[in-house]
């Protein structure tokens, strides 16, 4: 049981990178991307893609495309995003749910439906042992450190610089912000960029973790939403919380029956949703 709950935790270390960048762009722009898992795989064949013609170290590929995710997340926001906000949120779904299509038919045009990996070296296959037995891998740990230090590096943005104070700004009241002299437009923007800086850190390490396949965005996406409506809808300490509870509950799951672990988890999404909808950490406003 011990080591089912290790592993439960390190599995909601990578989920919570699946679902930061969800939590990220609604907490600030009140937007959805249905296309969130899409954009994660496309980000782990862009660093498998990167690997064939560069050999480095798949820590040395992941910094890479962390500038062009957030030149490529700022664009997407500003010339294309930024025109659906609105009071009505079908808009943005729909321009998302479209993206995600795109996303997926084009990856199987170019990569296939073969699934793919992030060749890690001995990072794949290195572990720890723990007291009592236990033997944890040194890159399932490496994930959730990172899960960590994204879920503080964004409280910090948001709690004690300039521009989150301009993220919680343009949330709380946007026609007020922009009275205030802040260009909403670019604020969203600067968000959705630094959002698709976490998204590709977890498309490397997805691929460096397992296989990904170009139709996996929608079951990627299916646990970030899940995790950050378990830990409260824009809040990141939440999401991460969230994203360990999911992780935790579907290695229960596994260890009653292999075919319930994922089926775990929905039902602990589904009580969360019963008792407390508004999630275990909510954003507070102001």
């Amino acid at each position: 049981m011990i080591e089912t709950l290790v592993q439960g935790l390190l599995l909601g270390g990578l989920y919570a990178l699946f679902a930061l960048g969800l939590s990220l762009m609604f907490g600030v722009m009140r937007l959805t991307n249905t296309a969130q898992g899409d954009f994660i795989v496309l980000a782990a064949f862009g660093a498998i893609a990167l690997a064939s013609t560069w050999a480095a170290h798949p820590s040395l590929i992941g910094l890479a495309l962390l500038p062009i995710a957030f030149g490529a997340g700022y664009a997407l926001q500003r010339y294309v995003l930024n025109g659906t906000l609105g009071r009505d949120p079908l808009p943005s779904l729909v321009v998302t749910f479209g993206l995600s299509i795109v996303i997926q038919n084009a990856l199987l045009e170019t990569f296939s439906a073969d699934p793919r990996s992030l060749d890690s070296g001995a990072l794949a296959t290195s572990s720890v042992a723990l007291p009592g037995g236990l033997s944890v891998g040194v890159l399932p740990l490496v994930i959730l450190g990172v899960a960590l230090a994204a879920t503080a590096a964004l409280q910090a943005l948001f709690d004690h610089t300039g521009l989150g104070r301009s993220f919680r700004a343009v949330s709380d009241d946007r026609e007020i912000a922009e009275l205030m002299g802040l260009d909403a437009r670019k604020v969203y923007a600067l968000a959705t960029g630094i959002a698709f800086v976490v998204i590709a850190l977890a498309g490397t390490l997805q691929a460096m973790r397992t296989t990904v396949a170009p139709s996996d965005g929608p079951l990627l996406l299916l646990f970030a939403f899940e995790a950050v409506i378990i830990g409260g809808m824009g809040s990141f300490w939440g999401t991460l919380v969230g994203a360990l509870v999911l992780g935790l509950t579907q290695q229960i799951g596994f260890r009653i029956d292999p075919g319930w672990g994922l089926w775990a988890g929905h039902l602990m999404f589904l009580a969360v949703l019963v008792v407390r909808p508004q999630g275990l950490f909510p954003k507070t406003r102001g």
